[in-house]
Protein backbone atom coordinates (compact mmCIF):
# COMPACT_ATOMS: atom_id res chain seq x y z
CA UNK A 1 0.00 0.00 0.00
CA UNK A 2 1.20 3.54 -1.08
CA UNK A 3 1.69 6.22 1.78
CA UNK A 4 1.36 9.75 1.49
CA UNK A 5 2.28 12.55 3.49
CA UNK A 6 -0.06 15.57 3.68
CA UNK A 7 1.24 18.36 4.72
CA UNK A 8 -1.63 20.98 5.32
CA UNK A 9 -2.60 23.42 8.13
CA UNK A 10 -6.07 23.38 7.78
CA UNK A 11 -8.37 20.52 9.90
CA UNK A 12 -11.04 20.94 7.31
CA UNK A 13 -9.06 20.45 3.78
CA UNK A 14 -6.63 18.05 5.51
CA UNK A 15 -9.70 15.98 6.72
CA UNK A 16 -10.88 16.28 2.79
CA UNK A 17 -8.12 15.01 1.07
CA UNK A 18 -7.33 12.09 3.53
CA UNK A 19 -10.62 11.00 3.03
CA UNK A 20 -10.50 11.06 -0.88
CA UNK A 21 -6.73 9.13 -0.47
CA UNK A 22 -7.79 6.53 2.05
CA UNK A 23 -10.87 5.55 -0.12
CA UNK A 24 -8.48 4.88 -3.07
CA UNK A 25 -6.47 2.13 -0.56
CA UNK A 26 -3.53 4.93 0.22
CA UNK A 27 -1.92 4.94 3.47
CA UNK A 28 -1.77 8.69 5.07
CA UNK A 29 0.31 10.19 7.01
CA UNK A 30 -0.41 13.95 8.23
CA UNK A 31 1.84 16.69 9.40
CA UNK A 32 0.21 20.19 10.15
CA UNK A 33 3.54 22.23 9.47
CA UNK A 34 7.11 22.13 7.63
CA UNK A 35 8.78 21.10 10.82
CA UNK A 36 6.17 18.33 11.67
CA UNK A 37 6.56 16.88 8.33
CA UNK A 38 10.52 17.36 8.13
CA UNK A 39 10.27 14.73 11.38
CA UNK A 40 7.92 12.59 9.51
CA UNK A 41 10.28 12.38 6.67
CA UNK A 42 12.70 11.42 8.83
CA UNK A 43 10.99 8.47 10.29
CA UNK A 44 9.57 7.30 7.15
CA UNK A 45 9.62 8.24 3.15
CA UNK A 46 6.30 8.21 1.93
CA UNK A 47 6.19 7.51 -2.41
CA UNK A 48 4.56 10.87 -2.53
CA UNK A 49 3.62 14.20 -0.86
CA UNK A 50 1.01 16.67 -1.24
CA UNK A 51 1.87 20.03 0.15
CA UNK A 52 0.17 23.13 1.23
CA UNK A 53 2.14 26.52 0.25
CA UNK A 54 0.64 28.65 3.48
CA UNK A 55 1.79 26.61 6.37
CA UNK A 56 2.55 28.36 9.86
CA UNK A 57 6.83 28.80 10.02
CA UNK A 58 8.48 27.78 6.81
CA UNK A 59 6.29 28.27 3.75
CA UNK A 60 5.79 25.18 1.43
CA UNK A 61 7.67 26.51 -1.39
CA UNK A 62 10.25 26.56 1.04
CA UNK A 63 9.61 23.23 1.83
CA UNK A 64 9.10 22.00 -1.89
CA UNK A 65 12.88 23.43 -2.29
CA UNK A 66 13.83 21.56 0.03
CA UNK A 67 12.49 18.62 -0.46
CA UNK A 68 13.91 18.38 -4.30
CA UNK A 69 17.29 19.48 -3.39
CA UNK A 70 18.19 16.97 -0.24
CA UNK A 71 19.42 13.26 -2.26
CA UNK A 72 17.48 11.91 0.51
CA UNK A 73 13.89 12.89 -0.49
CA UNK A 74 14.56 14.81 -4.18
CA UNK A 75 13.10 11.32 -5.94
CA UNK A 76 9.57 11.93 -4.23
CA UNK A 77 6.85 13.72 -5.78
CA UNK A 78 5.47 16.22 -4.60
CA UNK A 79 2.18 17.89 -5.34
CA UNK A 80 1.55 21.23 -4.49
CA UNK A 81 -2.18 21.93 -3.51
CA UNK A 82 -2.92 25.38 -2.70
CA UNK A 83 -5.55 28.18 -2.66
CA UNK A 84 -2.26 30.48 -4.33
CA UNK A 85 -4.10 29.93 -7.80
CA UNK A 86 -2.05 32.45 -10.23
CA UNK A 87 0.03 32.08 -12.91
CA UNK A 88 2.71 33.16 -10.69
CA UNK A 89 2.22 30.77 -8.33
CA UNK A 90 2.22 27.79 -10.22
CA UNK A 91 5.29 29.05 -12.34
CA UNK A 92 7.00 28.94 -8.43
CA UNK A 93 6.40 25.62 -7.80
CA UNK A 94 7.26 24.50 -10.79
CA UNK A 95 10.30 26.06 -10.60
CA UNK A 96 11.50 24.61 -6.51
CA UNK A 97 10.36 20.86 -8.09
CA UNK A 98 6.96 20.08 -7.67
CA UNK A 99 5.72 17.64 -10.13
CA UNK A 100 2.29 19.16 -10.08
CA UNK A 101 -0.04 22.25 -8.82
CA UNK A 102 -3.44 21.63 -7.66
CA UNK A 103 -5.75 24.30 -6.49
CA UNK A 104 -7.95 24.28 -3.67
CA UNK A 105 -10.88 23.45 -2.99
CA UNK A 106 -8.93 20.20 -4.32
CA UNK A 107 -10.79 18.24 -7.06
CA UNK A 108 -11.60 14.63 -5.85
CA UNK A 109 -11.29 13.00 -9.29
CA UNK A 110 -8.65 15.63 -10.49
CA UNK A 111 -6.45 14.87 -7.08
CA UNK A 112 -6.52 11.27 -7.58
CA UNK A 113 -5.81 10.93 -10.86
CA UNK A 114 -2.85 13.16 -10.56
CA UNK A 115 -1.35 10.66 -7.43
CA UNK A 116 -1.85 7.38 -9.42
CA UNK A 117 -0.37 9.34 -12.55
CA UNK A 118 2.75 9.98 -9.66
CA UNK A 119 3.23 6.75 -8.44
CA UNK A 120 4.70 4.31 -9.95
Amino acid sequence: MATVLVVEDSATDREIMNAYLQQAGLSVVNAKSSEEAATALGRQKPDLIVLDVILPGQSGFELCREIKSNPDTRGIPTIVCSTKNTDVDKMWGNMLGADAYLTKPVDKDLLLQTVQKLIK
